[in-house]
């Protein structure tokens, strides 16, 4: 397997040869569960993401299989009346897309069932397809470590680099690349756009993989330019002023 397999778009991977697109972390539902806690936010996040995905579609050629890597919705312990009717309209916008969609559990989707029954959608805690395997990344599973798997492709991490230029800061979501047990390991960006993530370089120990990013390559997009840059690996990002 080698890097043409793949190609990031926007904040989705493509994987050319399944025609596979995959996502991961959405929260929808975010300012529900926001509003409970007397946080109120313009509900604006969910057309946000909508519109992301229309770009994607429009430069994506045909897609066989959508794959949400987990927490596509937000609240833990239940359904808020926004996830109901976003999460079901999100599911019928990507259906028009594709011939299947394959929903990975995520800590989120503890209650994503009854949701998905509606649409006659399985909840999977993995998916393995040819030699990659789709997780959300909180739990690792005997199958995705077969020697049969050669890429594991995950979100969870919510991941995302600092760039620095003198005193000035600015954190950007990213894609990240690398090895772990001579496997690919991809981590991808969330989806959600209100919060870019939390910088690599810092220890997350919630991560089922005990990933050592500093080797890994970044790779932050720009969905405003449509495009994905290449920054090179996490250790040497720091020099880049």
């Amino acid at each position: 397997m080698g890097k043409k397999d793949f190609e990031f778009i926007g904040k989705a991977i493509f994987l050319p040869k399944q025609k596979i697109l995959a996502v991961a972390d959405l929260h929808i539902g975010f300012e529900d569960a926001l509003s409970e806690r007397g946080v109120f936010l313009p509900r604006a996040q969910y057309g946000i993401m909508k519109d992301e995905m229309k770009k994607i579609f429009a430069r994506t050629e045909e897609i066989k299989e959508i794959i949400i890597l987990g927490d596509l919705k937000h609240k833990f312990g239940d359904i808020t009346s926004q996830e109901w009717t976003k999460v079901l309209d999100f599911l019928d916008f990507v259906a028009e897309k594709c011939e299947k969609i394959t929903l990975i559990k995520g800590n989120h989707d503890k209650v994503l069932k009854p949701i998905a029954d509606i649409k006659g959608l399985e909840v999977k805690d993995f998916y393995v397809s040819g030699e990659n395997c789709f997780i959300h990344g909180n739990k690792i599973f005997k199958e995705c470590l077969d020697k049969s798997v050669k890429r594991i492709i995950l979100g969870h991490k919510h991941p995302a680099i600092t760039i620095r230029e003198g005193v000035k800061a600015e954190i950007y979501k990213c894609f990240l690349v690398g090895k772990w047990r001579g496997k690919e390991i991809i981590v991808l960006p969330s989806f959600f756009p209100l919060v870019e993530g939390t910088d690599v370089e810092i220890e997350d120990t919630n991560l089922a993989l005990p990933l050592k990013f500093s080797e890994f390559e970044a790779y932050v997009p720009l969905p405003e330019e449509d495009k994905v840059l290449k920054l090179g690996k996490v250790k040497n990002i720091g020099k880049l002023n």
